[in-house]
């Protein structure tokens, strides 16, 4: 392979991830801004160029072959840095900074005591603290977007590192006029068949595959019911009586939203998960020792605080 084929070749590998994150054509070009048909030709002329098909292609999208899901294991690695490499003056310039992504985490005392700390022990390096979708976090990290994201209901990550830090209280918010609203705290047991709204627009869903696979295990069964929508749009919804939504304790405390009320999640499967992401390529050593004074800080909180009581 020529020099300007292997050049050529890391260009058209942009499009090649781009369509394996997504499983969709689609989905990849709205992500590059680029036509759906641009995404597709170049997919295509890589996979001349290694004579090699990457993917598999139907109606419902795309899926890495046998053989292109082992290519892409080995190339990712290397795609990372070389992506890294050419961001010339960037790096330079946001060395100072460090950008963390909030997706569906409203701060909370353990990030809050996590930030201050981390103040103190680096004075120098400014936060840019922003919020992120859920379908964008791992993109968002990997091409240096944010430096650190923090996210509950994360599953299986294999692109960057993922480590769960600290756990929420799900809360659920319901109409005020509801009769559950007279309970110290609510089961799964009491919304099943009961009407959950999930936000997928925006911030994504709390509930991860886990831990919906428990609470079905426990014969629970509330309706999901996700919702192309914003959590704006939701909450909205539950104001008007068309069901219920959750979110992590540290929103709920510290959100009132008319003609509603907040009622913590008891029982089983009624924590969240809170991971960092980040990529271990990432140069900045203030991502290092924020994620430092995060595991120092987990290892001292004892279990029941850590997992944040139920006032």
């Amino acid at each position: 392979m020529s020099h300007d084929a292997y050049g050529n070749a890391l260009r058209l590998l942009t499009y090649v991830f781009a369509a394996m994150e997504h499983g969709s054509l689609r989905q990849a070009a709205r992500e590059l801004s680029v036509r759906e048909s641009s995404v597709s030709r170049n997919v295509v002329k890589l996979e001349q160029l290694l004579e090699m098909q990457l993917f598999e292609r139907d109606v419902r999208g795309v899926r890495l072959t046998e053989a292109g899901r082992a290519w892409t294991d080995v190339v990712r690695t290397h795609y990372d840095g070389l992506q890294e490499a050419f961001r010339d003056t960037r790096n330079n310039r946001d060395a100072k900074t460090l950008r963390i992504g909030l997706c569906a985490v409203a701060g909370g005392e353990f990030l809050k005591r996590l930030i201050d700390r981390f103040r103190k022990s680096c004075p120098d390096v400014s936060l840019a603290i922003e919020d992120i979708t859920r379908e964008q976090c791992l993109t968002a990290v990997r091409r240096r977007r944010f430096d650190i994201v923090f996210a509950p209901g994360i599953g299986t990550v294999t692109s960057c590192r993922a480590e769960m830090l600290w756990q929420e209280r799900v809360f659920v918010l319901m109409p005020a006029d509801h009769p559950l609203t007279e309970k110290r705290a609510v089961t799964w047991a009491d919304l099943a068949d009961m009407r959950l709204l999930v936000p997928v627009g925006s911030s994504g869903p709390l509930l991860d595959s886990h831990m919906l696979e428990g609470i079905f295990a426990q014969g629970c069964r509330p309706n999901v019911k996700a919702c192309e929508a914003g959590q704006a749009t939701v909450i909205f919804n539950v104001q008007l009586g068309q069901g219920v939504t959750l979110a992590g304790e540290s929103f709920a405390q510290t959100v009132a939203i008319d003609a509603t009320a907040w009622k913590p999640l008891g029982g089983h499967n009624s924590l969240c998960s809170i991971k960092a992401l980040w990529l271990e390529t990432n140069p900045k050593r203030a991502v290092l020792r924020l994620i430092g004074l995060a595991r120092k800080m987990a290892n001292r909180v004892p279990s029941a605080e850590h997992s944040q009581r139920v006032h």
